[in-house]
């Protein structure tokens, strides 16, 4: 889906831009845009949560 920011009546480009920014950041897409740069196998993938999930098991303690 498209992020969409519109321009309000007196609204200077500057605050546009910020507000495009804020809802860039709070729809998380950079990250997401990160992650689909470059593929990754499924093994891999499986693996990085597995390393995750132990790493959170471990701070638990």
């Amino acid at each position: 889906m498209a992020t969409v920011v519109r321009k309000k009546p007196g609204q200077s480009d500057d605050k546009l831009i910020a507000d495009f920014r804020k809802k860039v950041l709070a729809e998380d897409l950079i990250e997401e845009i990160k992650k689909r740069e470059f593929y990754k196998k499924p093994s891999v993938l499986k693996q990085e949560r597995i390393k995750e999930r132990r790493k959170m098991r471990s701070r638990s303690y």
